[in-house]
C-alpha cells in the first residue's frame, strides 16, 4: 500500500502542528518519600512538519508512547521527544503531560492528609530542548484555634499559586511545593481577624513577591520562573504575577 502521508507536497506550506490530544495514560513519577508514585496523565503529543510532507501517521505517536509505558520521567521525556522528531521527520516535537501529584502531609495530629497538586510538564525539541514544569499550589487559610469539643470552622480556599519554571538540575516536586507553602501557609488574614483593619490582609502582590524571592533564593537549580497568585472572591478574582529574570 502506498504511503500517501509521507509523499512530497509541492505547495510548500508548513504544517505548524499535527498530533494527538487528551490521551489518558498511566505514568510513574519519582517520589521523594516513597521513591515512586503512580498516577494518570492527560497527554498531548504533536510535531511541526516541513512543507514537503502531506501529513503523518497518527498511530506512530501512540506507538512511541507505548514503548515507554510505566516509566515516563525526565530522562524518558527527552527520549520520547527525540524519537518523535526522528521517526516523524519533524522540524520540532512537543509533548505535554497534565497530571495530579499526591503528597501526604502530617499536621499537628498523628493523622496525615493527602493533598492533590495539579502539575504539567511541557517539552519541546527543535534545535535545542526546552522543558518546563508547572505546579498549582492551593492556598488555604490556616484554621483558627478552636476550643475542645468544637468542630473546626471551614474557611474555604483563599486562592492558588501557579508556578512555571525551567530548571538546570533535577528538583523534587515536593521541594518546590514546600518552598511555596513556606510562604502561603502563614496567616494571610482571610477572613480578616476580628478588629483588624483591611490593611492587615495579605495582598496578592505581597504573596507573589514573597514566593518570587523564595524561588530566586534556590540558586543555580532554577534558570527561569513565573509566579501567578490568584485570590478568589465573590464575583471576581484578583491576581498578581511576576517573571524572573525580568524580560
Amino acid at each position: 500500500m502506498k504511503d500517501i502521508q509521507s509523499q512530497r507536497d509541492h505547495r510548500r506550506i508548513d504544517i505548524q502542528k499535527v498530533g494527538v490530544k487528551n490521551i489518558s495514560y498511566p505514568i510513574t513519577l519519582l517520589d521523594k518519600e516513597k521513591k515512586q508514585q503512580h498516577t494518570v496523565a492527560t497527554v498531548n503529543m504533536y510535531v511541526n512538519l516541513p512543507h514537503h510532507f502531506k501529513g503523518t501517521h497518527m498511530s506512530r505517536f501512540i506507538e512511541i508512547l507505548n514503548r515507554f509505558h510505566g516509566r515516563i520521567d525526565l530522562a524518558s521525556f527527552r527520549q520520547i521527544l527525540t524519537e518523535m522528531k526522528i521517526r516523524l521527520q519533524a522540524a520540532a516535537s512537543h509533548m505535554e503531560l497534565d497530571f495530579p501529584y499526591f503528597l501526604r502531609k502530617k499536621g499537628g495530629t498523628a493523622s496525615a492528609a493527602i493533598h492533590e497538586y495539579r502539575c504539567k510538564m511541557h517539552g519541546s525539541l527543535h534545535e535545542e530542548e526546552d522543558l518546563t514544569l508547572e505546579v498549582r499550589v492551593p492556598i488555604w487559610p490556616p484554621l483558627p484555634t478552636q476550643g475542645r469539643d468544637v468542630l473546626p470552622k471551614s474557611l474555604g480556599r483563599w486562592g492558588v499559586a501557579e508556578i512555571c519554571l525551567r530548571f538546570r538540575h533535577f528538583m523534587w516536586i515536593e521541594d518546590l511545593i514546600q518552598a511555596v507553602e513556606e510562604i502561603t501557609a502563614h496567616d494571610l488574614r482571610w477572613p480578616a481577624a476580628p478588629g483588624a483593619g483591611a490593611e492587615s490582609a495579605q495582598s496578592v502582590e505581597q504573596t507573589t513577591k514573597a514566593i518570587g524571592d523564595k524561588l530566586a533564593s534556590l540558586g543555580d537549580n532554577i534558570s527561569w520562573f513565573t509566579v501567578t497568585v490568584k485570590n478568589f472572591s465573590e464575583g471576581f478574582t484578583t491576581f498578581a504575577s511576576l517573571e524572573w529574570p525580568e524580560p
